[in-house]
């Protein structure tokens, strides 16, 4: 019995889920009639019987019409789109499934932009900390792969500056970083070695990129990306 029972609910659910994953998403289909229904008597219902009546015309038919973009609030930045606080307009395919999805953004509802206006406003009495820029974040993903070769001379002594490593930044990397954002080791660096140095960049993230000091016979031919 307690076998029969549990085949029949088995058997039941999957119905119920075959049922599920076979139904039709709703969509709209808007007809008109191609005869019109002539007007009838007070009293009388309408002569609506005639087959001629039941012919119907395809006015619009919303699963096949393009689906209008959609505008949504940007709450973190996102790389090709824009930074915290913009409105941009995207598919509604991707803004559900990767925008609202991964809470990067949320929609322009009166609230929400009062909320970000109020965040602006602060952002420029200085009240509150500023977000990483697009082309800090992409800088940032680009260090965080890099390691920097500096070759000094082997016929005098030298003594490693930030000046030096920002030199060798833009020569090798392509990176523009201004000394005051370079934080050296402790200890001065005269000797050739392994060594690190961290970037802030904008002021507000750092990262520590591995650093190897050589000398010109030392050196290698390639230098930037691991």
């Amino acid at each position: 019995m307690l076998g029969a029972a549990l085949r029949r609910s088995a058997v039941a659910g999957l119905a119920q889920l075959r049922a599920f994953s076979l139904s039709a998403p709703l969509e709209t289909v808007i007809v008109e009639r191609w005869w019109k229904v002539p007007l009838s008597k007070i009293g009388r219902e309408p002569r609506i019987k005639h087959r001629r009546f039941k012919v119907y015309r395809l006015v619009e038919d919303t699963k096949h019409s393009p689906k209008p973009p959609l505008e949504l609030i940007l709450t973190d930045s996102v790389e090709g789109l824009g930074v915290r606080g913009d409105l941009v307009t995207v598919p509604k395919s991707f803004g559900r499934n990767k925008l609202l999805a991964n809470n990067l953004a949320v929609y322009p509802s009166p609230e929400n932009k009062k909320k970000f206006e109020e965040e602006m406003e602060l952002l420029r009495e200085g009240k509150l900390s500023k977000s990483q820029t697009l082309s800090g974040i992409k800088t940032i993903r680009f260090l965080q792969n890099c390691h920097l070769e500096v070759v000094m001379r082997d016929d005098i002594k030298w003594q490693l500056t930030p000046e030096i490593v920002a030199r060798h930044f833009l020569k090798h990397l392509k990176v523009m970083v201004p000394p005051y954002a370079l934080k050296l080791p402790d200890e001065p660096i005269t000797q050739c070695g392994e060594y690190w140095c961290e970037v802030t960049v904008n002021g507000l993230d750092t990262i520590r990129v591995p650093m190897s000091v050589v000398t010109s016979t030392e050196s290698t031919p390639k230098h930037g990306k691991l």
